[in-house]
């Protein structure tokens, strides 16, 4: 499927520390899920992920409701939840992630709601250049909220309390916006995460041989790139179910080679295995060591909209 034209790409958060109130800006829950775009000319109804791969076959029932929204000529911003007691859940979101076939996904037990937190054009006029709070207007006066395409909350001012309550109920975080600011197809500090636990991307490297009851594999060996270079940042060897690891063995053995793609970096495991540095890990922990490497890291999921080259240390 060729991408729509035209392509916007998605306008990205910076990682910052510390909650914070301001009535200049505008604070959204942050939602655990996959980035999704939504494009409707007419009749055709498209979604791609934030790195222009179709999604029509993994989400049709999100294809279906924005068919049905009023107005028939849009681009819209989203994320794609999947929610596990009220809240949203990353890795509940993983047995979706990997289907493209319409037929299969429909017959998956995860549900799935489209998230909707921007609108970047509406009848053919294109809205990146209006500042946030107008086109939240837009997107509250044209477009329903429903049982699967749903508009993301938000508050303005309060960020602090937003957060509080977020990270009280186990959600991810919030997303601090600046009212006035447009949206820009880039990574900007006008869009800001604020993260309960610290999460982020990393590219594995390499996993290690599983000991004692353990099947699959022992841990995976991560890194993100500074540079041309993947730096190695520590292994993850938690939060995998018992099925999880058989797939993830099988998909690595795939992507095996000889030689280790963390350079100059020293990894200090005993016969590792190493492969080439496609694949994309989610991994929460509790804080980077003073030697770049993580501490208490846990596997949350992988990831399919994201290129490896584009994971670095936030």
């Amino acid at each position: 499927m060729a991408e729509p034209d035209p392509w916007i790409p998605p306008m990205l958060a910076t990682l910052t520390d510390g909650a914070f109130s301001d009535p200049d800006w505008i604070f959204e829950p942050k939602l655990d899920g996959e980035r999704g775009l939504a494009y409707r000319r007419g009749e055709r109804v498209e979604l791609w992920s934030r790195n222009r791969k179709a999604l029509d076959g993994t989400y049709p029932e999100v294809v279906e409701a924005l068919a049905e929204l009023a107005p028939t000529d849009f681009v819209l911003d989203g994320e794609i939840v999947a929610f596990d007691h009220g809240r949203p859940s990353f890795a509940r979101l993983q047995q979706r992630i990997g289907l493209t076939d319409p037929a299969q996904a429909r017959r998956s037990p995860v549900r799935v709601a489209y998230v909707v937190f921007d609108v970047l054009a509406v009848d053919g006029h294109r809205l990146t250049d209006l500042p946030l709070t107008a086109r939240r207007q837009v997107l509250t006066e044209r477009f329903a909220s429903g049982d699967v395409v749903v508009r993301n909350s938000a508050v303005a001012g309060d960020g602090e309390a937003l957060f509080d309550e977020m990270c009280a109920r186990g959600w991810e975080g919030v997303v601090a916006k600046r009212a006035d600011g447009p949206y820009r197809s880039r990574r900007s500090r006008d869009w800001l995460k604020i993260k309960c636990v610290r999460r982020q991307e990393f590219v594995v490297g390499g996993f290690t041989e599983p000991k004692g009851q353990r099947v699959g594999l022992g841990a995976l060996l991560v890194g993100v790139y500074q540079g041309d270079a993947l730096r190695y940042a520590g292994k993850v060897g938690t939060g995998f179910s018992h099925r999880l690891l058989g797939d993830l063995r099988s998909r690595l053995d795939a992507l095996e080679q000889p030689d280790s793609p963390f350079g100059a970096d020293r990894v200090p495991e005993r016969a590792p295995h190493w492969v080439r540095p496609e694949l994309v890990a989610e991994v929460s922990f509790s804080e980077w060591t003073t030697d770049g490497r993580l501490r208490h890291p846990a596997f949350v999921g992988l990831r399919d909209d994201k290129d490896a080259r584009d994971v670095v240390r936030e």
